[in-house]
């Protein structure tokens, strides 16, 4: 294993052999990549060097003070924190050779087709299914709320392999091509005026079975690796003080003094207060996940995320008070990443109304955290084991 020194050894040497002011990004990126310092905690030829996860941070602040380009991750989050772990722990030696440079370079841009509009917040009520057909599977179903579809060229896949199971067994997960006939996008446009979701259609979708990630009929527990590691992406982002949600309205308050009164500072306050301790236990949770893979931990901290930027962006329309009803631009688009808390307070308050449902609703989540931190006891079901045909839908 590697340590500090080994590190920051071939951190200089990459800056010596790639200088950033002479190097085109792409190729700064990629030999970044095959230095072993896109995440040092992955294996050797896969971007990392089997390092300690902490040592990152140091080879990043490096990179940072000499200028190097970064991979722009908000515009391939999907791939970073939730298809790059999941193939890392469940994919063939092929599938990783071939996904993983790409996926981090940024030249390829990856989708979650996993919620569906008969199925709610209920994933494992999934109905998309995969057929078996010689060395391929043929997909057939429908998906929603799907970020960035319209602009990725693979995506993370669960369908339904065997209806006579119970539904959290008979799924299988793949990695699908979204260039491939059948695949159909269409925008979702959201409260903001933009469409940064969509509903992709699955007809006949022919997928190899090289690209199945996991065992026939254990994408469940797949699944269960790609929805910690998006929980923690979204929830536990790591942030400086007043990042986020936090930082505009804390700006305002300082600039606009006219807008101030007694009522709206204790607000201002207890609010702050919440989100540097959601801050700093995101930055615990990292420390944990230095030793091993995320756990149902990571749905209190996004939890917490919903919950404050929906409060926050609240106060933020109240104190700013007519101008806080202004709203810049209805325009219809189609961003390329999602931005949570880009343009003004408007958009703030109307984004952060997803946060409790994206990345798995509040209420889900709460059961988790109650469930599988709490250790309370599981709420009554009577669909544990019934075959998912013969659930009613």
């Amino acid at each position: 294993m590697k340590d500090a020194t080994d590190v920051r050894n071939r951190t200089k040497e990459l800056l010596a052999a790639h200088p950033p002011a002479g190097t085109d990004r792409t190729d700064f990126l990629k030999a970044r990549f095959d230095a072993g310092l896109a995440w040092v905690h992955y294996p050797e030829g896969l971007g990392g060097l089997d390092a300690p996860r902490t040592l990152q941070t140091a080879v990043d602040a490096e990179l940072t003070a000499a200028g190097a380009p970064d991979n722009d991750p908000r515009r391939i989050g999907i791939g970073l924190g939730m298809a790059a772990p999941t193939i890392l722990k469940y994919g063939s030696e092929e599938v990783k050779q071939r996904f993983l440079r790409p996926l981090w370079v940024g030249e390829e841009v990856w989708c979650q087709l996993f919620s569906e509009p008969g199925a709610g917040s209920d994933l494992a009520a999934l109905g998309t299914r995969a057929v078996r057909d010689g060395d391929d599977w043929v997909i057939n179903g429908q998906k929603v709320w799907t970020s960035s579809a319209h602009v990725a060229r693979w995506a993370i896949l669960i369908a339904r392999t065997d209806p006579d199971l119970p539904k959290h067994r008979g799924i299988t997960y793949f990695i699908c091509d979204m260039t491939d006939p059948g695949v159909e996008v269409r925008p979702l446009r959201q409260i903001t005026g933009e469409a940064e979701f969509n509903e992709v259609f699955l007809t006949n979708v022919r997928i190899p079975d090289a690209h199945r990630l996991g065992e026939v009929g254990e994408g469940w527990k797949v699944a269960q690796t790609t929805l910690m590691n998006e929980r923690v992406s979204i929830g536990g982002s790591r942030l400086p003080r007043e990042g986020g949600m936090i930082g505009p309205i804390a700006q305002t308050w300082r600039e606009r003094p006219e807008l101030r009164n007694h009522d709206l500072h204790q607000r201002l306050l207890t609010l702050w207060v919440e989100a540097e301790v959601a801050r700093l236990a995101g930055e615990r949770l990292r420390q944990q996940l230095a030793a091993g893979q995320p756990g149902p931990e990571g749905s209190g901290m996004k939890l917490a995320f919903a919950r404050l930027n929906q409060e926050i962006s609240g106060l933020e329309v109240e104190l700013l008070g007519e101008e806080g009803l202004l709203y810049d631009d209805w325009t219809m688009s189609r961003p390329d990443f999602v931005d949570f808390t880009g343009r003004d307070a408007g958009y703030r308050y109307l984004r952060s109304k997803g946060n409790s449902i994206e990345g798995g609703t509040s209420e889900v989540l709460l059961n988790i955290v109650a469930e599988r931190v709490l250790g309370l006891p599981s709420e009554p079901r009577n669909d544990k084991d019934v075959a998912w045909k013969d659930l009613a839908r």
